[in-house]
């Protein structure tokens, strides 16, 4: 299957070569699944409602991220992989 998109628009040369554009990525994805992974896990508190149940021995004048925090940046990397 051939889809080819021309743009409307000419790509400025570079020393004296021609530039051209491909967007042949084949199955790939952007991080708008993080996007939506984001926002089912506002709805759901789920960094909130774990952070609730572990503990936190660290002095709460010298941290800079909760827990909360934590767990959720860590949930958002596994999933984008």
């Amino acid at each position: 299957m051939n889809n080819d998109t021309h743009l409307p628009f000419d790509l400025p040369g570079v020393a004296r070569r021609k530039v051209t554009a491909a967007f042949e990525g084949g199955l790939i994805s952007s991080d708008a699944g993080v996007t939506l992974l984001a926002q089912a896990e506002r709805r759901l508190d789920l960094a909130n409602k774990l952070a609730c149940v572990i503990a936190d021995p660290r002095g709460p004048t010298q941290i800079s991220h909760t827990i909360s925090d934590i767990l959720r940046a860590r949930m958002f990397a596994i999933a984008a992989g």
